[in-house]
């Protein structure tokens, strides 16, 4: 569900993305569309949204200058054509494409642009030429990726039973097309724990005693995380991409390919783990807990007036969204700048105002929401373990068959 987000939270975005020199077309019109995206959704929509353009923006620099293989088609830019041009327009259009009614500042921004690199008007017509047909590829290419589904969620009831009305999230995104998934379900993990196993009574007490709204044994520390990463979206792990790609030096070539995969295999982990979701449909903890008699696990001790940290997301449990999109991009990350020590990355948000994390480990950088969900009461311990793998193998398996090197 795409909703409209205030005008502060807009400019609390574009405050957070602001660098201190302009780098490249690619993280130039990353920084541009973040905010615009995230204005619409900060859910499964947005990450389509944001390889769409990433895409598009790629193939424009891949065909001016070939480095690496096209995604699925080959496209022949004629000579002179200008790179940075042609990709700025791709973005612009893609975006103007998905959201009609921003098109106008959309275009305004690529005026702007255009105007700034200062390339002779051949180079500039071609460059325009050229980036829309790159953006009408993949306009074309996903019009009919299964993303428009009508929701069809046959919630679960007995006739005449009352059940929360709310509407569910997501429930047909596992239908939409990958971008480099053979299909949704090709790293679909096994089920969840058994209720009356030693497991489930594990991680069924941890996340009541530290995942409560009014629990005893969260720390501050944990209690601010935990609030921290309630905020979802793209705009958890772009930022950092780019201030690794600005510390690390990467030129265009090497950005439009890092970036492109980032938002690839980000945008398929939110199409496999609603496929996963929706395939078990496990109960969330506040329904587990205020039932914690019905398990059938001596184990598990029913609390009836029991609230997470954080308002609990309204699709099933299993498994972690947050730690696939985590593991995911960690992973990409690590594919580009290694595993080891990093220059210092950071990222606020606009769940827990004023507080700034940062790391210099992507294993770090990983970690932190999976330990989040269970701090905010939201995921238990099991499910951001298996949501963190998913998105390790999404990513590897994007890396090594997306957008390669010629052999």
């Amino acid at each position: 569900m795409r909703r409209r987000l205030s005008f502060t939270f807009i400019s609390f975005v574009l405050l957070l993305l602001t660098t201190a020199s302009r780098a490249d077309v690619i993280t130039d019109w990353n920084r541009i569309a973040l905010p615009l995206v995230s204005s619409y959704s900060l859910a499964a929509p947005a990450y389509r949204d944001m390889a769409m353009m990433h895409l598009a923006m790629y193939q424009c620099i891949n065909a001016v200058e070939p480095r690496h293989e096209p995604y699925k088609t080959k496209l022949m830019a004629s000579p002179g054509t200008s790179r940075d041009v042609a990709a700025a327009v791709a973005a612009a259009s893609v975006l103007s494409k998905l959201h009609p009614d921003i098109a106008a500042k959309v275009d305004a921004e690529l005026k702007q642009y255009v105007a700034k690199i200062g390339e002779r008007a051949e180079a500039v017509s071609a460059g325009v030429a050229f980036g829309e047909k790159a953006a009408a590829e993949i306009w074309q290419m996903r019009a009919e990726d299964g993303s428009a589904a009508t929701d069809t969620y046959r919630p679960k009831t007995t006739p005449g039973q009352y059940v929360p009305t709310a509407p569910v999230v997501s429930s047909t995104w596992s239908g939409v097309t990958p971008f480099t998934l053979k299909s949704a379900s090709q790293f679909r993990p096994g089920p969840p724990l058994d209720l009356t196993s030693e497991e489930w009574a594990e991680n069924y007490n941890e996340i009541r005693q530290i995942g409560g709204k009014n629990s005893k044994t969260r720390s501050a520390l944990q209690t601010e995380t935990g609030r921290f990463w309630l905020y979802t979206g793209p705009g958890t792990f772009f930022p950092l991409a780019q201030q690794l790609s600005e510390a690390k030096g990467l030129d265009v070539h090497e950005n439009a390919r890092l970036f492109a995969l980032l938002a690839m295999a980000t945008s398929d982990a939110m199409v496999a783990v609603f496929d996963a979701k929706y395939r078990y449909e496990f109960w969330r903890p506040v329904t587990a807990i205020r039932n914690g008699d019905e398990d059938n696990n001596p184990k598990t001790q029913r609390e009836s007036d029991w609230e997470p940290l954080g308002a609990t997301p309204m699709h099933p449990e299993y498994p972690c969204a947050h730690c696939i999109v985590a593991g995911t991009a960690g992973n990409m990350m690590k594919a580009f700048f290694g595993s080891g020590t990093l220059p210092e990355f950071k990222l606020s948000t606009p769940t827990a105002p004023g507080v700034t994390h940062s790391w210099t480990r992507l294993d770090d950088y990983i970690a932190e929401p999976s330990n989040a969900r269970v701090w905010a009461g939201i995921h238990y311990r099991f499910s951001t373990v298996v949501g963190t793998d998913m998105g390790r193998k999404i990513a590897e398996h994007a890396v090594a068959n997306y957008l390669r090197p010629p052999k």
